[in-house]
């Protein structure tokens, strides 16, 4: 039998094939229910549920809302999620797939992540006060502490267990890293490839 360190077939759940739960496109709130639909539809009996992903991205928030769905739903019935990215799982499906462990963690391929940091599209013109300002200007600084840390905090998910430090994913991720399947195998971020 092959080590499951090489990504080869023998090894890998049979579920794999037949995912139970399908997910296609951007991540924004018609994903998030559709997730949340089928994940009740198949109900508490099945285990391991596998989710399958393809993404170019979407909401960070509500990628961060998904991922905290796939937790809350390993808790609370105690069964196996099992990740199942296919060919692109960019940005905020990179959240997504952070949310399972490192040994449920699955790609095909010819998939290839984009791990980035966030983002912020903001125009701010000050006018008026200088107090009235610096308030404006502390209100920002606050919100981009704050996206600082969840990224921190995401970052550490996705890395754990791996041989990719924090350090590195913080530093690669400011200029967008594309990593390839078989890159993510190497670096144990993943478990296997299919």
């Amino acid at each position: 039998m092959s080590d499951p360190a090489d990504g080869q077939d023998e090894v890998l759940p049979a579920e794999l094939f037949d995912p139970q739960i399908r997910l296609l496109g951007d991540i924004d709130k018609a994903l998030l229910e559709s997730f949340q639909k089928q994940l009740s539809e198949i109900g508490e009996a099945v285990d391991p549920v596998v989710v399958e992903l393809t993404t170019l991205g979407g909401d960070a928030e509500l990628s961060r809302r998904l991922a905290l769905e796939v937790r809350l739903s390993r808790r609370r019935s105690n069964r196996r999620l099992i990740f199942l990215g296919k060919t692109a799982v960019y940005s905020a499906g990179v959240t997504v797939m952070a949310a399972f462990p490192r040994t449920d963690r699955y790609i095909t391929r010819d998939t290839v992540l984009l791990i980035h940091g966030r983002r912020m599209d903001m125009q701010v013109n000050f006018t008026g006060p200088l107090k009235a300002q610096e308030l404006v200007a502390r209100e920002i600084l606050a919100q981009i502490e704050l996206g600082l840390e969840l990224e921190r905090d995401g970052f550490a998910e996705l890395v754990e267990d791996s041989d990719v430090g924090i350090d590195e994913v913080v530093e690669r991720a400011a200029h967008n890293w594309y990593v390839t399947a078989e890159e993510a195998l190497k670096r144990k971020l993943v478990a296997a490839l299919v």
